[in-house]
């Protein structure tokens, strides 16, 4: 059997994301995941949480999540994209208001 934890932090450390998020999303603290980090036998319900919060599948990388029929992470990009379009269009938006304001300040400065 493969050390789950080391599992886990490789995953965690390839996707970028920092180990404080990932804490703070899990409501755990970042001592917590480094001690998860040495726990050979890891829960799979961490394991598969922190999987959703990574967009990582373990069960390609944990046998376990194959044979009990528990994993549980779906790759929807559809959302990833959707959020990311969600947030690009409420930039723009306050861009363009932020702007209108500063012409306006601009305008009754100089008269």
């Amino acid at each position: 059997m493969e050390h789950r934890g080391e599992i886990i932090e490789k995953e965690i450390r390839e996707s970028g994301i920092p180990l404080t998020t990932i804490a703070k999303k899990m409501g755990k603290t970042r001592q917590w995941l480094y001690l998860l980090f040495d726990n050979p036998n890891a829960s799979l319900d961490h394991v598969l949480e922190i999987g959703k919060i990574i967009y990582h599948d373990f069960s390609k990388n944990i046998p376990e999540l194959k044979t009990n029929g528990v994993s549980e992470v779906k790759q929807d990009k559809s959302y990833d994209k959707a959020d990311t379009q969600f947030w690009k269009d409420k930039y723009f938006t306050l861009l363009e208001e932020h702007n209108e304001l500063l012409k306006k300040f601009l305008t009754l400065k100089t008269n």
